[in-house]
C-alpha cells in the first residue's frame, strides 16, 4: 500500500471518478488555476480541463445552487466550499433544495452531488473561520454526512460519497490534510455509514470522528499503559450512523466516553449518548461522559485555541471517571 498525505488521498478519489465518469466535475473557489486554497485539486486542471474543473465567483450560495441544478439533469458535481464555515451562506441551498428535491418531487429527481471542504479549529482563524457544522446538517434528513479521519477513508468515503445518488456533506478537518497514511492499491470504497473500530478494548468505548481520532487514539495508548484497555471506534458517518457497531461496543464494554471537537450543546455526541441510553441503559456502569470542545466562541491566540479542544489528559480524566478511579 502507498503511503500518501490527506489531501493527495482525496485528489486521488476526485481524479479517478472523474475518470470513471464524464459526468463528475469539480467546482468552486480557487479550485482551478490556483489548485485549491489547501492544493487538494492540484495538476486536475491540466489532466481535466476548464469544462470539468471549475473557478467561481465568491458566492457559495450561486454555485452551490448551480451544483444542485446540475444534479437535477444527471451531472454529479462535487462542490467544494473553501471552508465549512462559508457554507453558511449557501445553507439555504443545501438545506432546502439539495436535501429536500428528492423526496419532495416523489423520487422524480436524485441530487448526486457532494458539498466538500475544509472545517475545524485549524490554528489562529478565530471564531468565524473555525465552525463546526456537522450537527447542523446532520439534524437534516436526506444529507448523508461523512467525516473521514485517514487518507485511506478519506479516499474511500469520497468515491462512494461520488456515487451516491443523495446529497453529501463530507467535512474535511483542515488539520489533516498533511497527515500521511497507507492507502490500498486499485479500486479503494468504503461503504458510507460504516463506523470502524480503530482499536479493540474491552474496558471502555471511547467513541469518535474527525481530526479528535487522533487524541484518542493517544490516550487510548496512554491507558493501556495503566492496564485499562480502550476500544477506539471511530464513526466515519454520523449520517446515517452506524448504532450497530456502537451498541456492540457499548455493550461488551458496559462504558462510554464521547470524543468530539464539535461545541457539547445540542451535539453530535448528545445525539449519540441519548439513543445509547434509551436503547442500552441496563447496559450501562456508569454515565456515559463527553468530551467536547468549550462552549465559547473560538479564540485567535493559539494557547487559547489549544484549551478549547478534546485533550490526551480531558479523555484520559473522562475515562478514569466512568471506570470510577480517582
Amino acid at each position: 500500500m502507498a503511503v500518501i498525505t490527506f489531501r493527495e488521498a482525496l485528489n486521488q478519489a476526485m481524479s479517478e471518478e472523474m475518470e470513471r465518469d464524464d459526468r463528475v466535475f469539480l467546482m468552486g473557489e480557487e479550485v482551478a488555476e490556483y489548485e485549491g486554497a489547501y492544493k487538494v485539486s492540484q495538476g486536475m486542471l491540466k489532466r481535466f480541463g476548464d469544462r470539468r474543473v471549475i473557478d467561481t465567483p465568491i458566492s457559495e450560495e450561486g454555485f452551490a445552487g448551480i451544483g444542485i441544478g446540475a444534479a437535477m439533469v444527471g451531472l454529479r458535481p462535487i462542490i467544494e466550499f473553501m471552508t465549512f464555515s462559508f457554507s453558511l451562506v449557501a445553507i439555504d441551498q443545501v438545506v432546502n433544495n439539495a436535501a429536500n428535491i428528492r423526496y419532495m418531487s416523489g423520487g422524480q429527481f436524485t441530487i448526486p452531488i457532494v458539498f466538500r471542504g475544509s472545517s475545524g479549529m485549524a490554528g489562529c482563524l478565530a471564531a468565524t473561520h473555525s465552525h463546526r457544522l456537522e450537527a447542523w446538517y446532520a439534524q437534516v434528513p436526506g444529507l448523508t454526512v461523512v467525516l473521514p479521519a485517514t487518507p485511506a477513508d478519506a479516499k474511500g468515503l469520497l468515491k462512494s460519497a461520488i456515487r451516491s445518488d443523495d446529497p453529501v456533506v463530507f467535512i474535511e478537518h483542515e488539520n489533516l490534510y498533511g497527515e500521511k497514511g497507507k492507502v490500498p492499491d486499485g479500486e479503494h470504497l468504503v461503504p458510507l455509514g460504516l463506523a470502524e473500530v480503530k482499536r479493540p478494548g474491552s474496558d471502555v468505548s471511547l467513541i469518535t470522528y474527525s481530526r479528535s481520532l487522533k487524541a484518542t487514539l493517544a490516550a487510548a495508548e496512554e491507558l493501556a499503559g495503566e492496564g485499562i484497555e480502550a476500544e477506539v471506534i471511530d464513526l466515519r458517518t454520523i449520517r446515517p450512523l452506524d448504532f450497530e457497531a456502537l451498541l456492540a461496543s457499548v455493550v461488551k464494554t458496559h462504558r462510554a466516553v464521547i470524543v468530539e471537537e464539535d461545541w457539547p450543546y445540542c451535539g453530535v455526541g448528545a445525539g449519540i449518548a441519548d439513543r445509547i441510553y434509551q436503547v442500552a441503559f441496563d447496559e450501562l456502569d456508569a454515565p456515559i461522559r463527553r468530551v467536547a470542545a468549550k462552549d465559547a466562541p473560538i479564540p485567535y491566540n493559539r494557547y487559547l485555541e489549544a484549551s478549547m479542544l478534546p485533550s490526551v489528559d480531558r479523555i484520559v480524566a473522562q475515562v478514569n471517571d466512568v471506570l470510577y478511579k480517582k
